[in-house]
C-alpha cells in the first residue's frame, strides 16, 4: 500500500475563502532549482524539450545542481522532484490565526480564530508559517501535479486558481486577475521572468472542523 503523505502550504487569506468555497482547486508555486543563487540572479537553471530528441531521448527536462551542473530527467523524474507531494498525499493548510486562551481547557486554548474569516485577534495573530499541525482546519488531497510555464496558466485554470476577475475587462477575465493577483505576491518581476511551476491540483477533504492529529 502505497504511504499517504502529509504537508503543510501556506495560503493568504483570500486564496483560504476561495478554498472554502469551492472556488480554488489548484495553487501554482515556483519549482526551486538547488541552483538558488544563480536561479535569484536570473540564470537558466531548468530547461524543457519534446521528447525523442536525438542527444536526450526521453530526458525532457535538465535543471542545474547545487553546484550549477545540469542535470537531465524524465517527466516522471522530474515530476517527483515536488516538493508538495504526488497524486494522492495530502495538504494541510496553513493559515494566519489567533488562538483565545482558556486555562480550563487541557490544550490550553478553546478556540481558534482565523484571519480569512475576518474576526478581530485574540491578543495578536500567529502567522501562518507558524501554524501547527494541530491547528489546521483545511485538509486537501493531491489529484494531479503537473509542470507548465507560469503565463501559459488558461483563464479555466485561472478561475480554478480562485483568482477574482478584473473589472470592466472583456475576454479573459480570470486570466488577468490571476495576473495581478501573482504580482501582489510575487512582484512584476516575477510575472516578467515567466518561471517553470508545479501545478498542483487538489480536492477539499476536510474544511469544516479542526484536524485531530
Amino acid at each position: 500500500m502505497t504511504k499517504v503523505t502529509e504537508r503543510g502550504m501556506i495560503f493568504n487569506g483570500e486564496m483560504v475563502r476561495a478554498i472554502l468555497e469551492d472556488r480554488k482547486t489548484q495553487t501554482r508555486r515556483i519549482i526551486q532549482s538547488a541552483a538558488k543563487n544563480m536561479q535569484a540572479r536570473g540564470h537558466e537553471v531548468i530547461t524543457h524539450r519534446a521528447p525523442g530528441d536525438k542527444w536526450y531521448g526521453d530526458h525532457v527536462y535538465s535543471m542545474r545542481d547545487r553546484s550549477g551542473v545540469w542535470q537531465d530527467f524524465t517527466n516522471e523524474e522530474f515530476l517527483a522532484k515536488c516538493p508538495f507531494g504526488q497524486t494522492g498525499d495530502r495538504i494541510w493548510v496553513r493559515e494566519t490565526f489567533s488562538a483565545v486562551p482558556d486555562h480550563d481547557e487541557p490544550v490550553g486554548c478553546s478556540a481558534l480564530l482565523y484571519a480569512a474569516d475576518g474576526d478581530g485577534p485574540y491578543g495578536k495573530w500567529t502567522p501562518s508559517i507558524h501554524m501547527p499541525r494541530w491547528a489546521s482546519r483545511i485538509l486537501l488531497e493531491i489529484t494531479d501535479v503537473r509542470i507548465e510555464r507560469l503565463n501559459s496558466i488558461s483563464e479555466e485554470d485561472a478561475k480554478v486558481e480562485g483568482a477574482p476577475t478584473e473589472c470592466c475587462v472583456i475576454g479573459d477575465k480570470h486570466f488577468l486577475g490571476f495576473r495581478s493577483l501573482w504580482k501582489s505576491i510575487y512582484g512584476d518581476d516575477s510575472w516578467q521572468a515567466n518561471p517553470w511551476v508545479w501545478v498542483i491540483e487538489f480536492k477539499r477533504i476536510e474544511g469544516d472542523d479542526h484536524a485531530t492529529d
